[in-house]
């Protein structure tokens, strides 16, 4: 939430709240936003948070950028370690926006609140949860599905908390994906099946479930993949991913359903591979 400066906004003449004001030494006042602006890294355009750190003419230059230079990006001195405790004690009176505040949150708090805030912030962005990268879509979380329905109208949606995925053609050699969204408990789910050339050299499946929504979220539900089919059973069951979570990632540590062509073949009728997805509240 919002927090105000130790001196309350104004009222105007028409009844509507002003900015939030802090005095400066000359008797005027400036707005939180106005010094907040001071902050701003001339690199990346984010704000410079305590500890900041200045070149010998006082530039100022955000610690994640400074970690990428050399020399000031201002003045091309080289880059000191002199602290400027000065900008440090205003920084903490000044209410600073939400990095992702074009994505639309209109939260502003204090530089200690800032980093934590974005880390789970509900407007920062996620990218197309579509393998391979090719998408390259980014935006917030509750623009992934129409995004999906407007630019992959191949990907179905199947309603309910029990489904089958249905994967056609899986003897097809090369690297091939196949995707589906499932819909229950008011959420929807991305259901991937991947076919890879694993570092030596052989080919394996991997199929793992991705929540479109925050990790938070995903902690209260729990998916099983199930292989059915000539007496046989295989069985995968995990937390579904966040869709701010990479799929890479889990496939990389081995975190979903792995199987190699010949067992799925063993499940598969006609060249074709239909796995049993359930999603339930953990």
């Amino acid at each position: 939430m919002s927090r105000r400066t130790e001196r309350e906004p104004t009222e105007p003449s028409d009844g509507a709240p002003s900015s939030p004001t802090v005095p400066d030494q000359a008797g005027t006042t400036a707005s939180t936003n106005d010094l907040a602006r001071l902050f701003e890294c001339p690199v990346c355009f984010d704000y410079v948070l305590p500890p900041i750190l200045q070149c010998h003419n006082g530039h100022l230059v955000c610690n994640d950028c400074r970690r990428k230079l050399t020399r000031c990006p201002t003045c091309r001195d080289p880059l000191t370690s002199i602290r400027n405790l000065a900008m440090e004690k205003v920084a903490v009176s000044v209410l600073f926006p939400c990095k992702y505040a074009s994505f639309g949150c209109e939260i502003t708090m204090s530089p200690t609140e800032k980093a934590g805030h974005e880390e789970h912030c509900e407007f920062r962005p996620c990218c197309c949860p579509c393998p391979g990268g090719v998408c390259g879509w980014q935006g917030s979380v509750n623009a992934v599905v129409p995004h999906l329905r407007q630019n992959h109208e191949s990907i179905i949606t199947l309603q309910g908390e029990a489904v089958i995925f249905l994967a056609i053609s899986i003897n097809i050699s090369g690297v091939l994906d196949w995707l589906m969204m499932q819909s229950c408990f008011g959420f929807h789910f991305m259901i991937i099946l991947e076919k890879l050339e694993t570092y030596d050299g052989h080919q394996k499946f991997f199929a793992v479930v991705q929540l479109i929504g925050t990790q938070e979220q995903a902690k209260n539900f729990t998916y099983r993949l199930e292989l059915n089919g000539n007496r046989r059973r295989l069985t995968w069951e995990a937390t579904p991913l966040s869709i701010y979570e990479s799929v890479e990632t889990a496939i990389m540590n081995s975190d979903c359903l792995i199987f190699d062509p010949g067992v799925a073949e063993l499940f598969a009728e006609n060249g074709n591979l239909s796995i049993d997805v359930t999603i339930s509240m953990s």
